[in-house]
């Protein structure tokens, strides 16, 4: 059984410094282990105070790559980007963001085969792995739909796919490309950030339910052999 470990905050803000400062350490070890790094962060509003603190560190960014969890299938600069937004952050420090969906495409396996080819030529595997979860039990991209299955069992050496939610989520209906469940399973680091009462009891279910989840945050984090951190407030 995965070894969970829950981090509580009083607030949000207190727990986006904690956040920033236990990537900063990965982020040297991985330095001081192998002279550089390779991070996934994810999207969405939540971690995004826990990077505008882990901006301001002292680390030497040039020796750092950073990846989306996950991407929709827009064009760079969409509002709906996640690397645009990463971008926004750490391309200033002189890190390396690589977009992963470089151009809007109507098919979406080709863009999670291509975003899979240049992941290949990344070092393997990543040096941390941050995840966040919506309401609906899904995390990264890994949505139930006609991909779930391939997301979750596809195999080992598939570092991401393209994937169609469905429903399609109202907030964001694209595709999407994510990190495959093996690829996140394998990181060296991996922390999960929620917020709010109700998400701590779907992922506390989830996590509860094992590989039998109807949640996808259950199967990815079933048999995962690193303990994993969780981080939470209200």
């Amino acid at each position: 059984m995965t070894e969970i470990e829950w981090w509580d905050y009083d607030d949000a803000a207190e727990l986006a410094k904690a956040v920033a400062g236990d990537i900063q350490f990965v982020i040297e070890s991985a330095l001081d282990a192998r002279g550089s790094a390779v991070i996934a962060l994810a999207g969405g509003k939540t971690p995004f105070p826990a990077y505008e603190h882990l901006a301001k560190a002292k680390l030497d960014w040039k020796k750092v790559t950073i990846i989306p969890t996950d991407e929709r299938v827009v064009k760079l600069g969409d509002p709906l980007s996640n690397v645009t937004a990463l971008a926004k952050i750490f391309l200033p420090k002189g890190a390396r963001v690589m977009p992963i969906v470089p151009e809007a495409t109507p098919d979406y396996k080709a863009a999670g085969r291509s975003a899979d080819a240049l992941m290949q030529d990344l070092h393997w595997p990543l040096d941390f792995c941050l995840l966040g979860m919506g309401g609906d039990g899904h995390t990264a991209s890994i949505f139930p739909g006609p991909d779930l299955d391939e997301a979750l069992n596809g195999p080992k050496e598939r570092r991401a796919l393209g994937v169609m939610p469905d429903p399609l989520p109202p907030e964001a209906p694209v595709a999407r490309v994510s990190l495959s469940r093996a690829s996140i399973a394998s990181a060296r680091a991996l922390m999960i950030v929620v917020t709010g009462a109700d998400k701590r009891k779907v992922l506390e279910q989830a996590i509860s339910e094992g590989p039998s989840s109807p949640h996808p945050i259950g199967r990815v984090l079933a048999d995962v052999e690193l303990p994993v951190d969780i981080h939470w407030s209200e």
